[in-house]
């Protein structure tokens, strides 16, 4: 029987909750440039930058180098979320399903991003995907970072 697990992680941003979610809304060709000691490269493979079904093509390092293939699952700007499932690449070597959903909300003044990870163990030696979870955690710093000395 499947047993999807979640892990999740939540980091303060600093900057404008709207334009960090437009850099994943609509932006996702600057993460090379934003951080490029995590992501090395992203391409439109069918779609395009922000419309659901789309699929891109990352180089990243997390950990090791890997590339990975992802689709956009699910947009919603009312609640400023996006989920991406993953299609190919070396993470579905350890697991069946892999899905993250970013959301970015705001309490006061106050702006967050939670990355929630949904997983599928290929096996129950398979650990828990904490480095890639921590690799999310470590893209939204960078985009907070990047934003700020942007604006």
């Amino acid at each position: 029987m499947a047993q999807i697990a979640t892990l999740e992680v939540q980091t303060e941003i600093k900057s404008s909750a709207d334009k960090f979610y437009e850099i994943f809304r609509s932006k996702q060709y600057l993460m090379p440039k934003i951080c490029p000691e995590y992501i090395k490269g992203v391409q439109v493979v069918q779609g395009d930058w922000e419309a659901v079904g789309s699929i891109k093509l990352w180089t990243y390092v997390a950990g090791s180098s890997e590339i990975v293939k992802d689709t956009v699952e699910a947009i919603d700007d009312k609640t400023k979320s996006i989920t991406y499932n993953i299609l190919e690449g070396k993470i579905l070597t350890y697991y069946k399903a892999y899905k993250s959903t970013v959301q970015v909300t705001t309490t006061g003044q106050t702006a967050f991003a939670k990355w929630t990870v949904e997983y599928e163990r290929q096996n129950e030696e398979i650990p828990d995907p904490n480095n890639y979870v921590e690799f999310l955690a470590c893209i939204s710093k960078s985009v907070d970072a990047y934003l700020l000395k942007m604006w």
